[in-house]
């Protein structure tokens, strides 16, 4: 086994060594990082490769544009609050936007309780979801906004 998924940076320690440094960090501070996600070293073949069709401008835009969707929303929902972001809300508003459908919400209540997530980790989820869709356009959280941010949720070590 592999601590950073690259065979020349092997621990010889691994699993263990990942375990006892991923022990430091707490739950609760895991729980406040909204998305996890492992990036692999670049291969140097790979850096001779042609550029991505979708450069940096091409997402920004997709972002600039799930913002403005979210900003709307949000001020349609919570008046004079100034509220912009999915990030930004909580509670009821929270539960009003990033309601996700019958399968989503099905998927998310077992995942919430095989991974043992709290309350902040469970609403975390439901904002990435939120967001998700609104990166597509689509006005309501479906079970494929819930698979994608649950898989963005790193599972905490002893839980």
């Amino acid at each position: 086994m592999r601590l950073s998924g690259d065979a020349a940076q092997a621990c010889n320690r691994a699993p263990r060594c990942a375990d006892d440094y991923q022990g430091r960090i707490s739950g609760p501070l895991f729980d406040r990082i909204d998305i996890h996600v492992d990036v692999p070293a670049v291969a140097v073949a790979d850096l001779s490769l042609p550029a991505p069709k979708e450069g940096s401008s091409d997402v920004a835009a997709r972002v600039a544009a799930a913002r403005a969707i979210q900003t709307a929303r949000l001020e349609a929902e919570a008046p004079g609050q100034n509220i912009r972001t999915n990030a930004e809300a909580d509670g009821e508003l929270l539960e009003r936007i990033a309601t996700p459908d019958d399968a989503g919400r099905a998927l998310l209540t077992e995942a919430a309780e095989k991974m043992r997530m709290t309350a902040r980790g469970y609403h975390r989820v439901l904002r990435v979801a939120r967001t998700l869709a609104d990166m597509e356009a689509i006005e309501n959280v479906q079970r494929i906004h819930i698979a994608e941010a649950i898989s963005f949720r790193r599972v905490i070590p002893g839980r």
